[in-house]
């Protein structure tokens, strides 16, 4: 695997946002202000609770085939690399981590056959997508924590996907879990989110390097972010933390994410989350108290790094 410097572009973007010139301008901007050379665009797949056992990815909540078909092309004129990782989400807003079911099948209760059925039609058909644009990734979630117990229901999603996709396969997985997944052999790039608070880097690193020697695989962060807003960086995993903006905090916590990980040479990239589809004004970045680095301190840490 190739070092990647990536950015997750737009995630969860509904039907016909790259339809629109203003998304194709942001690409373009994106890779001028930070030299990445890799994106992740994230479909998304709908379910109406935890315990539902259809996903909906067809609906206007998801980008529509053919756009998404048209932006990679365009992504790769750019002389970007591109992964797909299909992510599903609960529409009662219940973290994915926690999609569940009792561990047999019981008559009259949602199952995990069902679900995974379920699953592995919404996973195949974007694998079909990212082998017609000759993607150079396919990542086969994101952050399934409860789900990743089921081994072998696993196993066998990742050989399906191969017999539709015949690029690098991955999967990601959330942080500190990077231990606990037992079937890294199966895919041909582990990955993580590296959503880690400022001041833990190195201890964090020090227990994935275990789990990257022992399967012999490639490592990379598919998604690591913090947000612009006081205290983000001490617990960058929560997205709902509320207080003053902070683009100092942000821009250290990456220079301190860079510096700690540039030390590590299994660390093979990082996909920064996020960048959005459609760019605020740049005079009002400061005002921006989200994960986007457009325009703050954060992007020239970024572009220093992706430059080297």
């Amino acid at each position: 695997m190739d070092y990647i410097k990536g950015i997750t572009f737009a995630p969860f973007a509904c039907q016909g946002t790259f339809e629109k010139e203003k998304t194709y301008q942001s690409l373009t901007v994106m890779k001028e202000r930070t030299r990445a050379d890799f994106i992740i665009l994230v479909p998304n797949g709908l379910q109406d609770t935890p315990q539902s056992e259809t996903i909906d990815y067809t609906g206007k909540a998801t980008i529509g085939d053919e756009e998404l078909e048209k932006f990679i092309a365009y992504a790769k004129s750019l002389g970007l690399r591109v992964a797909l990782k299909p992510t599903v989400n609960c529409k009662n807003g219940t973290w994915r981590a926690h999609i569940c079911f009792f561990d047999e099948d019981v008559v009259c209760e949602p199952k995990w056959s069902n679900w995974f059925a379920a699953y592995t039609e919404f996973q195949l058909h974007y694998a079909r997508i990212a082998q017609k644009c000759g993607c150079e990734m396919f990542i086969a979630g994101c952050e399934m924590v409860q789900a990743e117990k089921r081994e072998t229901e696993w196993r066998k999603l990742i050989a399906d996907i191969r017999k539709e996709y015949t690029g690098l396969v991955s999967y990601n997985t959330d942080k500190y879990q990077e231990n606990r997944v037992k079937w890294w052999d199966c895919v041909d790039v582990i990955s993580s989110s590296g959503y880690y608070p400022i001041d833990q880097w190195e201890q964090e690193l020090d227990r994935i390097e275990k789990v990257v020697k022992k399967f012999h695989k490639p490592f990379f962060f598919a998604e690591a972010g913090c947000m612009s807003v006081a205290g983000s960086n001490r617990i960058p995993n929560n997205w709902c933390i509320k207080g003053e903006a902070d683009l100092k905090g942000q821009a250290e916590w990456y220079q301190t994410m860079f510096e700690a990980c540039s030390k590590r040479d299994w660390v093979g990239g990082f996909c920064i989350w996020d960048w959005p589809a459609w760019l605020y004004q740049e005079e009002n970045a400061e005002k921006q108290m989200d994960y986007a680095v457009y325009a703050k301190p954060a992007e020239n840490i970024i572009k220093k790094y992706y430059e080297l």
